[in-house]
């Protein structure tokens, strides 16, 4: 009984090391599948955050009717000469015809005010213009106009927001001369700045007559206002004029008349007119119904009875000379009456004889909304509101119909955000992005293909440079270098991958930038000399005698091959200079420019290649290196024992056999290179341009999210455009990945009975 004991003892013990061990391992096994649910689940949930924050931009437009009313303080004598609303949809403007002006409530149409601008003394208004600002002018029957600007005050009487409309006369309560000759004004267009207002009117006799005001204060001390003045005149001729608009500049007129002809009329520097184009802006049979500015007062639109609106604007062409060019059409189907213009965005409201309206953006290049707004009726006067949000539009019943319009993100399409655009100012299409600038017109360009061209540059020119030095480093350290040596080799290059790439953009934009720049000879030559020199070298090793080569164990020639590498750097980077002088007259970037066309910036691919394949290597190395060191030895011996050399053992048996991990080493790379920030944020231009050209930067898409996110308002078609560019930076990654896992299962299958 005694001497059973110990062996029942033996046979617990083992027991309870056997249940501890199997729940040892069940709690691995369940903690590497948690693991392994919980990265899945938080892939997930990136990839639908970064969907719900893109979704908006892809939200159908929406209108929704507020009011139908009839038209404020209306009169039989008395039509509606221009319509605006206010940014708070709070006061509604009405001009007349006879010189009054309506304050009224957008929302029910009840008058708030009103005011009468022309004197009964100075008789019936001739023509009416309404220009940027507010900026409103009545012509007068001898000649003269008056200008008047339209003025918001806000104030808080106990804490509740007031706004009181306010008409101001920059000009002086005078009317002013526009024509000498005191002829009637039958058309006038006004625009104005701080410095000078403009108009521009048509007189009897086809003469175009230019005035320009300049307002200043009276040198008495009083209220009282002087006005300069400085005329020209220009016969038009032939050309009947129904339409007349002058840009905000003050300096380009358009003349078109109801056939489509058009007069494209400038002043020069001397303050004379002429014109710079005749043209027709439809064929025969069509007539002109409406006309107006885009914002930004470059383009024009043009509506016409056959229910099409098309833009135009100017482009240079051979001769370097703006001639204006039809870009693009939009239908709306039925005869156009009225156009209104979005006041910050690329897009515009049309009014159709049918009781229609259409909403469209130009370069997104969408009809956004099509909707009847007055069944049976024609509609005339329309306006947007400032902020897009919603519409005034009257019919020739003499109602007012008041909208509210849902239309956040008009610029996203599919053209504008992949497509070629052709923008405003542009001599043809392009891929543009462009988000911000200095100017309150500018428009946001918005195309993800050069930053996706760039992203795709950056990793080429990385994998150009790390995937030869990563798989070549690996296959000499796991099948030739000697193990002590290797234990140095491969825990050095993998603590590289330590390396902040912070540090790494640092360097390469600030040090190596400008260092290849002023040695790009030797740097080429560099690249060029080393692998002849290394065969060279090795070829005169080879010719030693056996006994001085065998002095040197096995796996420790790498060793011998340092000194001849940094000879061959040194030799070629001082002599690269040289070379430049002799080749190049001491300056190889200017030489390219000037002799090749082709443009360099310093901080150009050839950095990013470099920089970033030093940050790449070690991934694909370490990587590499353990797929060909993890090949079983018995294949190695079985296959030197039949005969074959080191190098066809090396080629048909250990690198097939390692080739699953060997590609995943090269994805791995490319998905850590596609996805890098700092480095191509510090080492490159940031020009988001599409050349392939070794000596020009890029924008990629991680780079330009880190560069505009902080500054993207929130909730703005730009910042959720950079939430769109993530997520196909997330997709791009996902799907290399993807297709890398399956090339990697199917070589691991087709070599796995080696």
């Amino acid at each position: 009984m005694s001497e059973k004991t110990p062996s029942i003892t033996t046979s617990r013990t083992m027991s309870t090391r056997l249940r501890w061990r199997l729940l040892k391992d069940g709690a691995a096994r369940l903690g590497v599948g948690l693991g392994g649910i919980g990265v899945i689940v938080a892939i997930a949930l990136i990839f639908f955050y970064l969907l719900t924050m893109v979704m908006p931009l892809f939200k159908p437009p929406a209108m929704e009717e507020g009011a139908v009313y009839e038209v404020p303080a209306a009169s039989p004598t008395d039509s509606t000469a221009h319509l605006l609303v206010d940014e708070q949809l709070e006061i509604g403007v009405r001009y007349t015809t006879s010189g009054r002006v309506v304050f009224f409530h957008p929302a029910d149409g009840r008058v708030i005010a009103e005011q009468r601008l022309v004197p009964v003394e100075y008789g019936a208004p001739t023509a009416f213009a309404a220009g940027d600002g507010r900026l409103v002018a009545y012509g007068l029957a001898d000649g003269r106009v008056m200008v008047f600007k339209l003025a918001f005050d806000v104030s808080y009487p106990n804490d509740v927001r007031r706004i009181t409309p306010r008409i101001e006369r920059p000009l002086g309560e005078a009317p002013l001369a526009v024509d000498a000759d005191g002829r009637s004004l039958a058309r006038i267009a006004i625009q104005g700045d701080e410095d000078a207002t403009t108009v521009a009117a048509l007189v009897p006799g086809g003469d175009l007559v230019l005035a320009s005001f300049t307002a200043e204060e009276s040198l008495m001390g009083d209220d009282e206002v002087e006005v300069e003045v400085e005329r020209a005149t220009l016969p038009l001729e032939d050309l009947r004029a129904d339409y007349l608009l002058l840009d905000k500049m003050q300096r380009i007129l358009y003349v078109a008349a109801r056939d489509g002809s058009l007069a494209v009329v400038t002043r020069d520097g001397d303050g004379e007119l002429r014109v710079l184009q005749r043209l027709r802006l439809l064929e025969d049979g069509v007539e002109l119904s409406a006309l107006a500015f885009l914002t930004g007062d470059i383009s024009l639109l043009v509506g016409d009875s056959r229910g099409r609106i098309s833009q135009w604007f100017p482009v240079r062409d051979g001769g370097d000379r703006a001639v204006l060019t039809r870009i693009r059409s939009f239908s709306l189907g039925a005869p156009v009456r009225a156009i209104a213009s979005e006041l910050r965005r690329k897009g515009f409201l049309a009014a159709a004889a049918d009781g229609r309206v259409g909403l469209y953006h130009t370069t997104a290049e969408r009809t956004l909304l099509k909707r009847p707004v007055a069944q049976g009726h024609a509609l005339g006067r329309a306006v947007m509101a400032p902020r897009a949000n919603a519409m005034l539009v009257e019919d020739d019943a003499g109602r007012v119909h008041f909208w509210r319009i849902d239309n956040e993100h008009p610029e996203i399409s599919w053209s504008a955000l992949w497509g070629k655009v052709w923008y405003e100012s542009y001599p043809e299409p392009a891929y543009v992005w462009q988000s911000s600038s200095a100017s309150n017109d500018f428009e946001p360009k918005i195309s993800l293909t050069p930053l996706t061209f760039g992203t795709i540059k950056a990793a080429f020119y990385a994998m150009l440079f790390a995937i030869p030095l990563g798989i070549m480093g690996a296959i000499y350290t796991a099948y030739f270098m000697a193990p002590r040596m290797r234990q140095l080799v491969k825990p050095s290059i993998e603590i590289m991958e330590a390396l902040p790439t912070v540090i790494l953009g640092f360097l390469a934009g600030l040090w190596l930038a400008p260092l290849l720049e002023s040695n790009l000879v030797g740097v080429f030559a560099v690249i060029l000399l080393l692998p002849p020199g290394v065969l060279l070298f090795a070829w005169c090793w080879q010719q030693l005698p056996a006994a001085l080569r065998q002095r040197i164990p096995d796996g420790w020639d790498a060793a011998l091959l340092v000194p001849v590498v940094l000879l061959i750097a040194a030799l070629a980077w001082f002599a690269g200079p040289l070379v430049e002088y002799w080749l190049f007259a001491g300056n190889l970037p200017g030489w390219l420019s000037h002799e090749l066309g082709i443009d360099f910036d310093q901080r150009n691919s050839l950095v990013v290649g470099l920089a970033m394949g030093f940050a790449v290597i070690p991934t694909i190395f370490s990587l590499a290196e353990d797929a060909i060191f993890s090949v079983p030895r018995h294949l190695r011996n079985g296959s030197l024992a039949l005969g074959a050399t080191q190098w066809q053992t090396l080629v048909r048996v250990v690198l097939l056999t390692a080739s699953p991990g060997i590609f995943a080493a090269v994805m791995i790379g490319f998905g850590r290179a596609v996805g890098e920030t700092m480095i191509v944020l510090m080492a490159t231009g940031n020009t988001p341009v599409m050349d392939f050209s070794i000596f020009q930067g890029m924008r990629t898409l991680s780079a330009n999210i880190a560069v505009e996110m902080p500054e993207s308002e929130v909730g703005s078609t730009h910042y959720r455009v950079l939430f769109l560019a993530a997520l196909v930076l997330f997709l791009f990654t996902f799907l290399f990945n993807t297709v890398g896992e399956i090339v990697r299962q199917r070589l691991r299958r087709k070599y796995s009975s080696l």
